[in-house]
């Protein structure tokens, strides 16, 4: 229990870091040119899907309690990977 508590709380921090700079990237997109903004509010709107996506699935391990944790986390990571890889194209 204490253990999924403890890789929990690590998810939170991480996807409120990740909504933090998702904020950043908007402001940054509403302050672009028309056709940059355009680009960047279709990747952002990906981007955001994907940090939703995320807080649902933690939020149903968090609901579910630490036995079922094992089954979801394999749900949990490939959101994680999924988010982590968005935010990583659109920096680029």
């Amino acid at each position: 229990m204490e253990k999924t508590q403890e890789n929990l709380g690590k998810l939170e921090t991480q996807l409120k870091q990740w909504g933090a700079r998702l904020d950043e990237l908007v402001a940054k997109a509403d302050r672009a040119g028309t056709t940059a903004r355009i680009d960047n509010r279709r990747r952002i709107d990906d981007l955001k899907a994907k940090v939703q996506a995320a807080q649902s699935k933690l939020d149903e391990v968090r609901t579910a309690g630490s036995e079922r944790w094992e089954t979801l986390k394999t749900g949990v990571e490939s959101a994680w990977s999924e988010l982590e890889l968005a935010f990583k194209k659109l920096r680029n």
